[in-house]
């Protein structure tokens, strides 16, 4: 993996910085993050009931797709910030879940730099636009403006 200095991503703002892997969401997938989060709404869990729904099954969660940006960030071939000790989520300027995931697709995601900003010596804050494609459908899963803070 590409190593880069903080001030070298600082001159990437508004370009792609990575594409992860694809993540298969299976019904397995579902039903355990529907039993960790307490969410056991039938269109997520029960595939006769979704059947009976306009998405014709079952689908993930839209905070299950949120949930894998980091696990998709760490997995894609974005370059890797030298010197990293740690990193935290701040949160999110925007989020909008655009098109179910169905049972038994896969999707992954694509990072953008929004933004880099030193906050204090050695304190990072980036901003990322998340898009998660869904294999072969036009319309993306999401899209999130995803702030984040590492420290060097």
């Amino acid at each position: 993996m590409t190593q880069i200095t903080p001030e070298d991503l600082k001159a990437k703002i508004g370009e792609h910085l990575g594409t992860s892997d694809w993540v298969l969401i299976d019904q397995p997938m579902i039903d355990a993050f529907a039993d960790v989060t307490r969410d056991p709404q039938f269109i997520h869990i029960d595939p006769v009931a979704a059947a009976q729904t306009p998405f014709g099954g079952t689908i993930a969660h839209g905070f299950l797709t949120l949930s894998l940006l980091s696990h998709m960030v760490a997995a894609s071939d974005r370059p890797e910030i030298a010197g990293v000790k740690m990193g935290v989520n701040y949160g999110f300027d925007k989020v909008r879940f655009l098109a179910p995931i169905r049972s038994g697709k896969r999707v992954r995601g694509h990072f953008l730099l929004r933004d880099l900003v030193e906050k204090r010596p050695g304190q990072w804050q980036q901003c990322l636009e998340c898009t998660v494609e869904i294999e072969g459908e036009d319309k993306p899963a999401l899209i999130a403006d995803w702030i984040g803070q590492f420290f060097v």
